[in-house]
C-alpha cells in the first residue's frame, strides 16, 4: 500500500522522535484485518521507535480493524477504526509523531483551555477517507488527546462501518460524537470544537484569565490570503506582529483548484495554505489559532479579547477575515444540515454516490460543484434563481455536455423537505409562471456565495447592509487605526490575488498610520499622560 517512496520520506520525520510508540491493534477476524496489520508494519520498519503490537485491548477498542497508539507504554487516548489511507494518512502519521513528544500545533491559551477538562470526554469522529475537511478535526481531536488523559479521541471511517453509520443516520462528514451524543457535524475545525466545548462548560475560559501578550504594532483578525499579506508586508517593516485566526487559511481551504494565481498555473487551496504558512513561519510572526476575537474596545491603544479569555494590546488593527457560505435561509435547511443538505462536494459528494442531488446556485461555485458531483452521483439538478446562469460560459459548456446534469433556472427555493429524518425533496417556485414544483432527491448542495465575517465588527466600524466593512482607497475604515482588507470588505471582485494585493496595502496604510500618529505606550501612561494633562488645565484656570 506504501510506496518506497514514501516510506524513505517518512524515515526522516521519525529521527525527531523521543518516545517508543506502539501500534496496538485488537485481536480477532476481519476481511480487512491483514491489510491494516501490513500497513502499520510498513511504517513501523523505518524506525526503531515504532512498533506493531496484536492484542486483546478488553473492550477499549472497537474491532479488530481498530487500534490505538501507546507511547513509552502508556496510552495516548488516540484510537483510529479503520485503514487510515488518503486523506487520513497525514492524521496517522502526525499522531505518531505528536505522541513521540514532537512539538505540538496548538496554541498555547487553546492548550490551557483542554487542559483545563476535567471530565471524560470521549470523542468519535466518523469521516471519509475523501474527505479534505475531515483530518484538520481528527488531528485536532488527537492533539486534545494528547494534552489530556480525559481525552480520548477515535477516527471512524464511514465505509468501515456502515452498520454504525445506519444506527445513527449519518449523511454526512466529519460528524462528531462526544460521550454517545451528536456534538458537531459538517464543516467544523479545532476552533469551533474549543467554542463548543466552552459553551457546555464556561469556566474553561478562565484557564486565561489575565493573560495578555506585549503591546503589539499591528494586529491581524484572519489568517487568509489579505491576513497572510498583510502580516509579512508589516513584519518586513520590523513591526511587532500578531495575527488572529479562527482557521488560518479561511475560505481558501475549501478550494479544490486554483488557476488563476498569477505566476503559480496550477495548485489547490491546502496546498496554498501550506506555502502561506510557511511564509508566515519566515518572520517573527505571533500566530494565534482556533481562537476568536469577542470584543474589541477602541482607542489610542485597541484591546481586543479573544474566545481564549486572552487580551491583546495593539496601535493598529487590519480586519482581514473574508467571508464564509451563503445559507439559502430556508425552511428545512438548518434542520437538515448533515441529513442531505451540504455545503462541501468534495466532503459530502461520496455519501450520494448514485442518487439524485441538487445544487443551488448557477455561479461557478455551483457549476464546478455540479460538475464534481457528476461523476458520483446518479443525477444533478441545478437551481438558479436569476433567468440566466451567472457561472463563465466554458464551464457552463462543460454543464451541458453531461447527460446526468440538469439546469432549471428561474427558479426559487422554497424549502427542503426530509421524511424519517432525511432529506426526500425540495420544494422550488418558477418564478416566470409562479407554478411550484416538487424535484425527490435525497441530498442538496447550497453553492450561492458568501457572507462577510464581519458580525464582530458590528459597533465598531461603518459595515454597509450586507455586512461588508466600508474601506477607502488606502483600506482605511471609519475608526482611525482599523484597517480591512480582502473579502469582508466593500472591495470588488473577490479573487485570491485581489485580497493579497489589499492586505498588503492595508499594512503599507497601517504603517503610515503609525509614522503619523503617536501611540501611547501602554495604557497606563496613556491615562496618566490624560490625568496629568486635566490636572494641569485645572491649575491653569
Amino acid at each position: 500500500m506504501l510506496t518506497k517512496e514514501i516510506l524513505q520520506a517518512l524515515k526522516g520525520y521519525t529521527e525527531t522522535m523521543q518516545k517508543d510508540v506502539t501500534f496496538v491493534v485488537q485481536t480477532g477476524e476481519h476481511s480487512k484485518r491483514e491489510e491494516l496489520v501490513g500497513f502499520l508494519s510498513d511504517i513501523a520498519g523505518i524506525s526503531d521507535k515504532l512498533s506493531v503490537e496484536e492484542r486483546d485491548t478488553n473492550g477499549i477498542l472497537r474491532s479488530s480493524v481498530s487500534f490505538l497508539l501507546e507511547a513509552d507504554g502508556e496510552d495516548t487516548g488516540i484510537r483510529f477504526s479503520g485503514i487510515p489511507g488518503g486523506h487520513e494518512f497525514n492524521s496517522l502519521i502526525l499522531a505518531m509523531l505528536h505522541a513521540s513528544g514532537t512539538e505540538l500545533k496548538l496554541d498555547d491559551s487553546v492548550a490551557s483551555i483542554v487542559k483545563a477538562v476535567s471530565e471524560p470526554l470521549n470523542f468519535e469522529v466518523f469521516i471519509s477517507l475523501s474527505c479534505h475537511n475531515c483530518p484538520e478535526v481528527v488531528q485536532a481531536l488527537n492533539q486534545f488527546a494528547l494534552i489530556n488523559p480525559n481525552i480520548t479521541s477515535e477516527m471512524i471511517d464511514g465505509g468501515l462501518y456502515q452498520n454504525v453509520i445506519e444506527e445513527r443516520d449519518i449523511q454526512g462528514v466529519p460528524s462528531v460524537y462526544l460521550n454517545g451524543e451528536l456534538f458537531a457535524n459538517g464543516k467544523v475545525d479545532a476552533a469551533v470544537l474549543i467554542n463548543k466545548l466552552i459553551e457546555q462548560n464556561p469556566s474553561l475560559k478562565d484557564a486565561n484569565k489575565g493573560e495578555s501578550m506585549p503591546l503589539q504594532d499591528v494586529t491581524v483578525i484572519g489568517g487568509g490570503p489579505a491576513g497572510v499579506a498583510s502580516a509579512i508586508y508589516s513584519a518586513r517593516k520590523g513591526l511587532k506582529v500578531s495575527v488572529i485566526a479562527e482557521t488560518f487559511g479561511g475560505q481558501v481551504k475549501d478550494t479544490m483548484g486554483i488557476e488563476n494565481l498569477i505566476s503559480v498555473s496550477k495548485t489547490t487551496g491546502p496546498e496554498l495554505v501550506g506555502n502561506l504558512m510557511e511564509h508566515v513561519r519566515d518572520y517573527d510572526i505571533t500566530l494565534k489559532e482556533h481562537v476568536r476575537v469577542d470584543n474589541i474596545e477602541k482607542g489610542n491603544i485597541k484591546t481586543i479579547t479573544l474566545s481564549s479569555g486572552e487580551q491583546i494590546r495593539t496601535r493598529s488593527l487590519i480586519i482581514a477575515t473574508g467571508a464564509r457560505w451563503r445559507e439559502l435561509g430556508v425552511p428545512g435547511e438548518r434542520e437538515n444540515v448533515g441529513n442531505g443538505v451540504a455545503y462541501c462536494p468534495h466532503c459530502d459528494g461520496p455519501f450520494f454516490k448514485g442518487k439524485d442531488v441538487a445544487v443551488i446556485g448557477g455561479g461557478n461555485s455551483g457549476i464546478e460543484a455540479a460538475l464534481d458531483l457528476a461523476g458520483i452521483v446518479k443525477s444533478v439538478t441545478v437551481f438558479e434563481f436569476m433567468p440566466e446562469l451567472k457561472a463563465d460560459q466554458v464551464l457552463i459548456d462543460q454543464a451541458n455536455k453531461r447527460d446526468n446534469i440538469t439546469i432549471i433556472k428561474n427558479a426559487a427555493t422554497r424549502q427542503i423537505l426530509a421524511e424519517n429524518g432525511k432529506v426526500n425533496a425540495i420544494e422550488y417556485q418558477d418564478r416566470s409562471t409562479n407554478e411550484v414544483h416538487t424535484k425527490e432527491l435525497v441530498g442538496v448542495f447550497v453553492q450561492i456565495g458568501l457572507v462577510p465575517n464581519s458580525q464582530f465588527m458590528k459597533d465598531t466600524v461603518e459595515l454597509t447592509q450586507y455586512g461588508e466593512v466600508v474601506i477607502d482607497g488606502k483600506c482605511h475604515t471609519s475608526e482611525p487605526g482599523i484597517f480591512a482588507a480582502g473579502d469582508v470588505t466593500t472591495v470588488p471582485y473577490k479573487q485570491i490575488v485581489i485580497s493579497m494585493g489589499e492586505g498588503a496595502k492595508a499594512s503599507l496604510a497601517a504603517f503610515e498610520y503609525l509614522l503619523s500618529h503617536e501611540v501611547a505606550e501602554t495604557e497606563e501612561t496613556s491615562e496618566k499622560k490624560s490625568e496629568a494633562k486635566g490636572n494641569k488645565e485645572t491649575a491653569a484656570a
